[in-house]
């Protein structure tokens, strides 16, 4: 069975659409669809809907697919798609795409380029899919994990069912109690850019015995990508940034954990950060350079030499945690980068010149700390954290006294705040910097902690210490 006409004149205008103009995307309106029924609808004449792509290409399976694509959101692909105008399409051309992945007709979408900043400078090139391609793999996760996950190691945590990174970090914390105080930080290099896809395809082969759902697999990874609207091949490489690029680095690094466990190392890895827990020094440095070799010439993945060092555990980064001794045990800190890029993030949300209104700089504030608190709440932070609250007062006061530009509008402010008239007047005239400012009396004494909790500001400090857990 081929696409109608109107589904690849679909397709291909939203390609041609992207590849050619840039202009900004219109939202679309459509309404969540009723189920397909699209076993009622399709023609079997002559295609075979049993086994593993049956089960992942089942009406209820990629309903829930939709589903979990609509709650990410995410960005648009190269055809421009949003993620609002997803049910409106499949409405029309559910069928047609169900038909045309049983028979193996379908082609994805190269994925669009996305650069972000890393901490070092660098930046990590992700791969955003279209919205249907991004659906189709959802579905194929939602199928394949139960196949692979029995095989995954133990000390494995990134994007699995029920693992997280607190798992991830209280089992650093129990091998550093067991006395395991030397850690050898593996970095690989450009992983994601890196992974041999033929290898890759052999090693799901050996668990996936439909060789259609393996084809599929295949075809993404060599659906290549759009660069400056310049389409590149890709032979090497996950593209990362789709919902199957996770399930498959854990497939393929799921060797590394079996030869790790094998030589009965302690280690803990999420996605591709691995530690390794050594109780010498000298031990640490031969393990560095055994499972570095392992990786270079077995999995042919490399590995950054400069990065990768065997070191005392005070001196990792992992997570964006760090470990300090703590009496007899491992004690957990946030990492100072991580504090630092705390600190960019609030900037950003604190800029006058966002264009968002005071309510929307709130909710943006609030919910950004609230994650962060989230994920650094097994550590010891109290300390530090107050001192962090301490600057974000004071860069919120800044932004208050930058939004009173004028003398007669601070003026007017302070007095609503209970300042006296001449002293208002006086504090309102002032050449002092803005930054100077937001410590000073003027603001402390009138724009206080409290009055800035009454107006929704959430305190780092005090959600911290809700929601605390101790390991």
């Amino acid at each position: 069975m081929k696409f109608t006409q109107d589904f690849v004149e679909y397709r291909q205008l939203h390609i041609e659409d992207y590849l050619l103009d840039n202009t900004v995307e219109q939202e679309g309106k459509a309404e969540v669809y009723r189920s397909l029924e699209m076993n009622e609808r399709i023609d079997t004449n002559s295609i075979i809907v049993q086994g593993l792509l049956g089960d992942i290409l089942s009406v209820d399976n990629l309903n829930e697919a939709r589903k979990r694509v609509k709650k990410n959101k995410g960005s648009h692909g190269i055809d421009k798609m949003l993620v609002s105008e997803m049910d409106a399409f499949m409405l029309e051309h559910g069928v047609e795409l169900r038909n045309a992945l049983l028979n193996g007709a379908y082609k994805p979408h190269p994925v669009r380029r996305v650069e972000i900043p890393k901490d070092d400078g660098s930046k990590r090139k992700l791969g955003i899919p279209t919205v249907v391609d991004r659906m189709v793999q959802q579905a194929m996760v939602i199928k394949t994990t139960p196949l692979f996950e029995p095989q995954f190691s133990d000390n494995s945590f990134g994007y699995r069912p029920g693992r997280s990174p607190h798992g991830a970090i209280k089992r650093c914390k129990e091998y550093l109690d067991e006395g395991y105080k030397w850690v050898v930080d593996l970095d690989l290099e450009k992983f994601f850019d890196t992974v041999n896809q033929s290898r890759l395809v052999q090693i799901i082969s050996d668990t996936v015995k439909d060789n259609r759902v393996v084809s599929l697999i295949h075809k993404y990874l060599k659906a290549g990508v759009v660069v400056d609207h310049k389409f590149e091949k890709a032979d090497l490489g996950v593209p990362q940034g789709g919902p199957l690029s996770p399930l498959l680095s854990n497939i393929m690094l799921n060797k590394l954990d079996t030869e790790l466990e094998q030589r009965g190392l302690r280690f803990v890895r999420y996605a591709d950060d691995l530690v390794i827990f050594i109780k010498t020094r000298k031990a640490a440095e031969r393990v560095k350079e055994s499972v570095s070799n392992y990786i270079e010439k077995q999995l042919n993945l490399k590995v950054n030499r400069d990065k990768t060092q065997a070191v005392y555990m005070t001196k990792v980064k992992f997570l964006g945690f760090s470990f300090y001794q703590k009496k007899k045990v491992a004690g957990i800190r946030v990492h100072p980068k991580s504090l630092k890029k705390l600190k960019t993030k609030v900037k950003e949300k604190t800029r006058r010149s966002d264009g968002v209104g005071e309510a929307a700089r709130i909710k943006n504030l609030n919910d950004m700390l609230r994650g962060w608190v989230n994920h650094y709440r097994i550590a010891d932070a109290k300390s530090a954290l107050e001192e962090i609250d301490k600057w974000i007062r004071r860069r919120i006061r800044m932004w208050y006294w930058k939004q009173w530009k004028r003398i007669r509008t601070r003026f007017k402010k302070l007095r609503m705040y209970g300042i006296p008239k001449p002293k208002a007047w006086e504090y309102a005239n002032t050449r002092k910097g803005y930054w100077r400012i937001s410590n000073s009396p003027i603001l402390s004494r009138t724009l206080t902690n409290e009055v800035l909790e009454l107006k929704g500001y959430m305190s780092l400090k005090k959600q911290y210490l809700r929601t605390k857990i101790c390991l």
